[in-house]
């Protein structure tokens, strides 16, 4: 089984600078890690690799420093991978993002099965994987909890939906976006990071793709634009009430009313 996995670097804290200009985190030089829901998807493709057989492929896209977590999913047992990485692709919405994704998918070649986190920590849309089977005109499934079967032709998964568990048959070749109680990710093996300490990232560019129209990538190609991000404003006030029982509940009950919450 060949199985692709898109992983993702995200700000490793909530304190984040954003650029005052286009109203973009700033990516560049800040504390980064692999997105969590990626480590579950990635977990997911090694156990189906060693069951099944087949190979391992992570695809990011991002700044060269994204490399990091590509060496980290070598040290999880991933075999190979590629980075996207173009400032002609910085600023995209989910849309220009699937689709800058999808023209990368299509130039590493055909999957049986890609694997995505449910979300990322720094968009929460979880939109983009489903968007980028759209773009590869394949079926996909979305919260996937649990895998029951996998024969040649298709794989038996389990999806959570919010009042009901679904059970889909779905053919292959297809695109799963993954919970994260599927499976629990392994930790990084030193075994394995040695092991693939020289091993080659390719790095892919717009001028690699088969659509190489910049006003399909990016900020130009993303039919949405964040108006504005800012980090949520701390609020330190308290009060204190003072009295017996009854006083401090007439004092709490004044200050509700005051704040309108009754």
């Amino acid at each position: 089984m060949n199985i692709l996995v898109c992983i993702k670097q995200v700000p490793a804290t909530s304190k984040v600078e954003v650029d005052p200009d286009t109203g973009l985190l700033k990516r560049d030089g800040a504390d980064s890690k692999m997105n969590p829901y990626d480590l579950y998807a990635l977990e997911t493709a090694i156990r189906l690799r060693d069951k099944e057989g087949g190979k391992v492929t992570v695809l990011s896209m991002g700044p060269l420093q994204a490399e990091s977590i590509i060496r980290e999913a070598f040290a999880m047992g991933a075999d190979a991978g590629a980075l996207l990485s173009d400032r002609r692709f910085g600023g995209a919405d989910v849309l220009a993002t699937a689709y800058a994704i999808s023209q990368g998918i299509k130039h590493l070649g055909e999957f049986d099965l890609i694997l995505c986190g449910k979300q990322t920590t720094d968009g929460d849309t979880a939109q983009v994987g489903p968007e980028i089977s759209e773009y590869l005109e394949i079926p996909s499934v979305a919260d996937v909890t649990k895998i029951n079967e996998v024969t040649k032709e298709n794989m038996t998964v389990e999806m959570e939906l919010p009042e009901a568990l679904e059970v889909v048959k779905v053919d292959f070749p297809c695109l799963l976006t993954v919970e994260k109680d599927i499976y629990q990710p392994r930790l990084p093996s030193y075994v394995l990071k040695k092991a693939a300490k020289g091993r080659e990232i390719p790095i892919y560019t717009l001028d690699d793709m088969d659509d190489q129209d910049e006003d399909h990538y990016g900020l130009t190609g993303s039919p949405t634009q964040v108006k504005k991000i800012f980090p949520p404003k701390t609020n330190t006030d308290h009060f204190t009430f003072e009295g017996n029982d009854e006083k401090q509940a007439d004092q709490l009950c004044d200050k509700l009313a005051e704040l309108k919450f009754i």
